[in-house]
């Protein structure tokens, strides 16, 4: 039976996802809606199934993981009774330059 974890978000995650939705908005407020929803669910899904993101190539953490959603990853850490949400970033940003910058 898998084990259920709770998701927490940590701060720089929610900046994150702000950014995105108020991003997208600017075009389109239906489908800020529409990608907010989806995020949501992916993370939340990740309570029953956290493990079933890759491991973040650049970090070489097994604990460390992401999934993507739509061109966003979603980088998260597994700990034993909860989920860790670290970050929110386009896929084709620089992740070791924003690593330096967070």
């Amino acid at each position: 039976m898998a084990t259920r974890r709770s998701v927490v978000w940590t701060q720089l995650a929610r900046d994150g996802l702000d950014e995105v939705i108020a991003y997208i908005a600017e075009d389109s407020p239906e489908a800020a809606e529409k990608v907010l929803k989806i995020v949501l669910d992916v993370a939340e899904s990740l309570s029953l199934f956290s493990e079933r993101g890759r491991i973040v190539p650049e970090l070489h953490d097994p604990s460390v993981r992401e999934v993507f959603v739509y061109r966003y990853r979603m980088i998260y850490e597994v700990l034993s009774n909860e989920v860790r949400i670290l970050a929110l970033i386009h896929g084709a940003r620089d992740f070791d330059r924003w690593l330096r910058d967070s």
